[in-house]
């Protein structure tokens, strides 16, 4: 994130640098967009609130599989 100065763009930089990482210029890219919104240099979500989106979806989804299988015993119970 240091040497971003030296390029037109992230991608420029990462394109610069994906042979000498063996790395793809967009997984850099992507690291690089996040390292700064982390830093709070760039708008979006951090890397911790993305991590609790993502358990957050999760619980959801176990709940409202959790929520058909209640359905479905009222259905066949009664």
């Amino acid at each position: 994130m240091d040497r971003l100065d030296r390029y037109k763009s992230v991608y420029g930089a990462c394109r610069d640098l994906e042979p000498k990482l063996s790395i793809g210029a967009e997984i850099l890219r992507r690291w690089v967009l996040q390292a700064q919104a982390d830093a709070g240099d760039r708008t979006g979500p951090t890397s911790e609130e993305l991590a609790e989106i993502k358990a957050l979806k999760a619980k959801v989804k176990d709940l409202e599989e959790t929520n058909e299988i209640l359905r479905q015993s009222v259905i066949f119970f009664s």
